[in-house]
């Protein structure tokens, strides 16, 4: 990601991330309705998942010019989110759900710009995601 980028995704994550659990709500309001299947993979507390979002956000976000450090954790999110039945081809729904849930939460303020340097963080994240749960599938297997 460039520097313009993350200035991009902090800027508007800030804005969004101002709408606390609201945002939080929309997101999943937006998954469910996109994949309603989707809902059997989260058993938990909602508030305490849309509480584990955010902060995730926050945390990504925050660290978006350090990657080396929170890739390991994005890493092994991803492995957890395979063992909780989280398919590669969910990751295109959830992205779908962010970009939408940002564009409601930021309304004019959500540029081209903006939505470009969106999909760039979270396509990474994804594909960080899905390679880690790939390669442990992998190994796994050949064991």
């Amino acid at each position: 990601m460039t520097p313009e980028q993350i200035l991009l995704v902090r800027s508007s994550f800030a804005k969004v991330g101002a709408l606390g659990d609201r945002a939080a709500v929309l997101f999943y309001d937006r998954l469910f309705e996109l994949d309603p299947s989707l809902k059997a993979l989260f058993r938990g507390d909602p508030a305490a998942q849309r509480a584990k979002l955010m902060a995730a956000l926050r945390t990504v976000v925050g660290a978006l010019d350090r990657l080396d450090q929170i890739l390991p954790m994005v890493r092994d999110l991803g492995r957890r989110h395979a063992h909780y039945g989280v398919e590669p081809e969910h990751y295109a729904t959830v992205g779908a759900a962010l970009i939408w849930t940002l564009e409601q939460g930021l309304g004019p303020d959500f540029t081209l710009a903006t939505r470009r340097a969106w999909i760039a963080a979270y396509s990474l994240l994804a594909w960080t995601m899905i390679a880690a749960a790939e390669a442990e599938l992998r190994e796994k297997q050949a064991a």
